[in-house]
């Protein structure tokens, strides 16, 4: 599907919420949209890691990291991952890493900003829950559309 986020805001002023643009890009991938699948996991990537190695479906992952910027929940390894099982696109209340390496990755990537740090590996967090953060509840099954000028959330697919 070919979009603007602006010309979605044209056509359907009442169907879509925008994400506040506090995310730069880091991905292969300027455009890119899908239905929502959420992780929420303070600075433990391990959800990540497991959500990701399933079937992407053209889906996008949205996780809330907390908004920690002391490390990472998205690197390299993970976004090739991300790319080869098939999801669209990540978008990370938190940060990444390997910037230079996901560039390189035919995956849509926002984040808040880069950390060298790994995060840890304990399993916490949660699967398919609600989740707020930017303005917007991302719920599993909405539909998140992104392009360099932003990022938009509806109820339902868009076209």
């Amino acid at each position: 599907m070919e979009f603007t986020t602006a010309d979605l805001c044209d056509r359907y002023p009442e169907l879509v919420r925008l994400v506040a643009p506090v995310f730069r890009s880091y991905g292969g991938i300027q455009c890119f949209s899908g239905a929502v699948e959420t992780v929420q996991s303070f600075e433990d990537n391990t959800l990540v890691r497991s959500t990701l190695e399933t079937e992407g479906k053209g889906r996008v992952l949205v996780v809330d990291g907390g908004g920690s910027l002391r490390c990472a929940l998205l690197g390299d390894q993970l976004g090739r991952l991300a790319s080869q099982r098939g999801w669209s696109g990540v978008l990370i209340n938190g940060c990444v890493r390997d910037s230079v390496e996901l560039a390189r990755i035919p995956l849509g990537i926002r984040a808040l900003n880069t950390a060298p740090m790994r995060s840890s590996k304990t399993g916490s967090g949660s699967v398919g829950a609600k989740i707020s953060f930017a303005g917007v509840e991302f719920v599993p099954g909405k539909f998140l559309y992104a392009d360099p000028d932003g990022i938009l959330l509806a109820d339902q697919q868009l076209e």
